[in-house]
């Protein structure tokens, strides 16, 4: 029997969403009782959002599918401010220009995962730039800073964290906070929005924007935090060694997309098919339980579903099919990362040390020597034992074609144009 009346809560419990909630009755009685609606605010402070998003974003996909309306809140207006939560340092302020070029490329994940439109469950998308640029400083202040306690703030995560660690905290990133708490009492007013949703860094600044709700209007909005993601061994969700794990296609491959989540680490299979899948419980139990080798299975049901999500069936299936070329039939898949080499270069020959780099297999000569000495770098799948090497033409197939391999799961072909 379900713990909660609501296929929203029932469903953000099971799949691992909840953390944190000012009233997790009243939001489950609500939810119950027909189309709430409940907005994620995305900063643009870069042209695409990452995997480490992904919580967020598919919190608002499962919004939608247990038949409720959510609201992408795109922060064309904080992303001039700078939120210092989770952060030691500031963050790089940028001009409207390269927000707005950011917020272009963000907008194309949500329609991937998000049905828009205007009827009663349908996804929208606002900027809070619209409100915010539009606020005269004196009367906001007395308007709305009256409702703040300093004393309070200090308390926060977001800024006593910085300041225990005796980091430089700005008053704009200060400001922060009230003004994604403004931004709740503004889509309150504007869209009825009664929920608001993040990450549970978030936790101090949706509870600001919860009690300013209910001092200004006497509104009954809620909050709901979800896990801070890590992997199993501590590492931040959607970060690699080679970078960020970027949702647009233009700015990662889904091949490499399907590698990243082929990757996850063994205890992680379970947690992250719950979150990052819409495959059934039992399926995923069933998976879970696998063990050894056989927990491979799982991990490429866990990179076909969410390459699926990302980008579309046929790209995961691609990927797949490159995947098993280059790893489990040794073969030179036309799938794989691809950089173009000028044949005169490789006339001349290029030492395989500088090959690397250009690759991005490595990020330094050094690195690229010690890939070397521990046998982890293949030229066309035959393991390189001389740092001197030179590669030429000779090493390219009829196609005019060098396979470079870092390891067991990075491959890069090399095109002789």
């Amino acid at each position: 029997m379900s713990q909660y009346k609501s296929d929203f809560i029932n469903s953000v419990v099971e799949r691992g969403y909840m953390h944190q909630c000012t009233d997790l009755d009243a939001l489950d009685a609500k939810a119950e009782k027909g189309p709430i609606t409940a907005y994620i605010g995305f900063d643009c402070t870069a042209p695409s959002l990452h995997a480490g998003s992904l919580v967020p974003i598919m919190l608002l996909r499962l919004f939608q599918q247990t038949g409720h309306k959510p609201i992408v809140l795109m922060g064309g207006g904080t992303t001039k401010v700078g939120d210092p939560s989770g952060k030691d340092e500031s963050r790089q302020l940028l001009d409207e220009a390269r927000i707005a070029a950011n917020m272009d490329g963000i907008k194309q994940v949500f329609a991937k995962y998000l049905t828009f439109g205007d009827g009663p469950t349908d996804a929208v998308m606002v900027n809070n730039a619209d409100w915010l640029d539009e606020l005269e400083y004196i009367p906001f202040l007395r308007d709305y800073g009256r409702h703040f306690s300093i004393n309070r703030m200090l308390g926060f995560d977001s800024v006593k964290l910085r300041l225990e660690r005796e980091h430089h905290l700005t008053f704009l990133e200060f400001n922060y906070m009230i003004l994604q708490a403004y931004d709740f009492l503004e889509l309150s007013r504007r869209n009825g929005c009664s929920l608001q949703m993040g990450g549970s860094d978030q936790w101090g600044n949706i509870v600001n924007g919860v009690e300013l709700g209910r001092r200004v209007d006497e509104a009954h909005l809620i909050g709901l935090t979800t896990p801070l993601l890590t992997t199993a061994s501590g590492a931040k969700m959607g970060k690699t060694a080679d970078g960020a794990v970027w949702l647009n296609a233009d700015m990662l491959s889904p091949y490499d997309y399907w590698q990243y989540w082929r990757n996850t680490e063994d205890a992680d299979v379970g947690k992250f098919l719950r979150l990052f899948t819409e495959l059934p419980i039992a399926e995923i139990e069933r998976l879970e339980a696998l063990e050894g080798a056989d927990l491979n299975d799982a991990k490429k049901t866990l990179a076909d579903e969410a390459t699926k999500l990302c980008h579309d069936a046929d790209a995961a299936r691609a990927a797949r099919a490159t995947a098993e070329q280059a790893f489990e039939q040794g073969a030179i898949a036309q799938g794989l990362p691809t950089i173009d080499v000028a044949k005169a270069d490789l006339q001349s020959g290029i030492t395989v040390i500088e090959l690397f780099c250009r690759a991005g297999l490595s990020n330094s000569n050094g690195e690229a020597r010690r890939l070397i000495r521990g046998g982890g770098a293949r030229l066309n799948d035959a393991v390189i034992s001389e740092q001197t090497l030179v590669v030429t033409t000779e090493a390219c197939n009829d196609d005019g074609i060098i396979k470079l391999s870092a390891g067991k799961k990075r491959h890069v072909l090399v095109h002789a144009v």
